[in-house]
């Protein structure tokens, strides 16, 4: 890769701000002071270095948001706040965008990366990747509930959903329930409930896949996957 693309890409500067970091001596490549912006550097086994400090080259990145309400999961918005909006302008050089979609008013897990191939494992409908949900329902869970949701249920639109897995946590006039799809229909859980005459009043994604929301983040926090955890998800088959 060109050393002046490189730079540009990790967001330290438009190819003209570049090309004078380079003019100015402050860019090394193993230690040799290079000025040419046609100079092509091996990322993986050459040291770069910027005003003495290391440059670490990503061709991809891989985080994970505790998502907050009121944030689109979309990479732009001209009017509303999206997850993009919420990192640091260091992940956003490389123009992440969210895998899959949460509504809205949804909290909770939400992978970015700017990997198509691994989003397009883990969003494919031939892949049937579950996704778990936790759910505040406003009335009583019951057991027919589990059983109807086993089947698969008929949406408003007329679709019938494949089957969910529903456990209820806490049974009452508000209920909370765990429930677990292998599809991403527009507002699915939703929908799945006010096809039983209930309501969702609080949803939140807890793990996609293998992988689980890390708890210790705060709502509109992120961090990046782990070696371990990016494997995982490569690797990741449905039984």
């Amino acid at each position: 890769m060109r050393i002046d693309k490189m730079l540009a890409n990790l967001g330290y500067g438009s190819r003209k701000e570049v090309k004078q970091l380079l003019k100015s001596g402050a860019v090394r490549i193993d230690d040799v002071i290079v000025k040419d912006a046609k100079q092509h550097v091996d990322e993986k086994n050459q040291t770069v270095t910027l005003n003495g400090e290391v440059i670490e080259y990503k061709e991809f990145i891989y985080l994970m948001m505790n998502k907050p309400p009121g944030v689109l999961s979309a990479t732009e918005d001209s009017a509303a706040e999206t997850v993009i909006d919420l990192l640091e302008i260091e992940d956003q050089v490389y123009e992440p965008f969210p895998v899959g979609r949460l509504d809205k008013d949804t909290e909770g897990l939400l992978l970015i990366t700017n990997d198509g191939q691994l989003a397009h494992r883990l969003l494919s409908p031939k892949k049937h990747v579950p996704k778990t949900y936790f759910a505040v329902i406003d009335r009583e869970v019951t057991e027919e509930d589990i059983k109807a949701f086993a089947k698969g249920v008929i949406l408003d639109d007329g679709y019938e959903t494949k089957p969910g897995e529903l456990k209820i946590l806490k049974s009452g006039l508000r209920s909370d329930i765990e429930l677990t799809i292998t599809e991403g229909k527009f507002h699915q859980v939703k929908r799945m409930f006010e096809a039983v005459g209930k309501r969702v009043v609080y949803l939140k994604r807890i793990s996609m896949g293998p992988l689980p929301l890390d708890e210790t983040l705060e709502l509109g926090e992120y961090r990046e996957l782990t070696d371990d955890e990016v494997e995982l998800l490569r690797e990741y088959q449905v039984r």
